[in-house]
């Protein structure tokens, strides 16, 4: 049985186009899983901050933040989130960007850290991604975030002490740090098996590519070393 190909996500949950990019992947990886026997995927997210500069409480909506902090006309910002909730629900996703409370998200990718350490990271990332575009939840404070923590079954006082202590804060700065290392300026971000990177929202037929192209090359390389043997 052949090692599962691992994946390094590079995600903000304040970016729509990393919760897109994760259906789409999910469906690639599902595409490339069917097509034989012992292909398998292992996911790990990473930290990345679109805009660390975000106040926990934003006073405002997603087009006021959008038309403040990058100078783009209201009506073009409609036009854009207009079609980013098409594309979206595409995916099967219902965003809903009237209730979406901009927030900053270092708390929540301490939490992520968290959830690794107890097994339960990918199940915590659907969560917050799904509490802030479809739900209008709050994913910056920390009381919040424990609640979320706690619905996908992690301890919330530990979460939250977790969190009120910045444990995993350093986790954050060094995923931050491999980022700037790799020249990743923009998510999502996907490396996949330590060597090719996936940048956006790809379909998912170029995962299922991506993923093929790897496991072609472990399958060819012991047959190389027999050969030369």
């Amino acid at each position: 049985m052949s090692e599962p190909i691992k994946i390094d996500i590079w995600s903000d949950i304040a970016c729509p186009w990393c919760y897109i990019g994760k259906r789409k992947f999910e469906a690639g990886s599902g595409l490339f899983s069917g097509a034989g026997e012992g292909r398998a995927v292992e996911v790990e997210y990473h930290s990345f901050e679109l805009s660390p500069d975000t106040p926990v409480d934003f006073d405002g909506s997603e087009v006021d933040f959008l038309a403040g902090h990058k100078g783009i006309p209201a009506e073009q910002v409609h036009q854009m989130l207009d079609r980013v909730t098409g594309i979206a629900a595409s995916v099967g996703l219902d965003y809903d960007f009237d209730a979406l409370q901009h927030t900053n998200t270092i708390k929540a990718h301490e939490l992520l850290h968290f959830a690794k350490a107890q097994g339960k990271q990918l199940e915590l990332a659907e969560r917050l991604f799904q509490a802030y575009f479809l739900e209008g939840g709050h994913v910056g404070r920390a009381e919040s975030l424990a609640d979320l923590a706690a619905s996908v079954g992690l301890d919330r006082d530990a979460a939250l002490a977790a969190m009120e202590s910045g444990e995993y804060l350093s986790a954050v700065r060094d995923d931050q740090r491999t980022a700037v290392e790799y020249g990743i300026n923009g998510v999502p971000f996907f490396v996949i098996d330590g060597k090719y990177g996936v940048s956006g929202a790809q379909d998912a037929s170029t995962f299922a590519q991506a993923l093929e192209q790897v496991w072609t090359e472990r399958t060819a390389a012991p047959a190389e070393a027999e050969a030369t043997a």
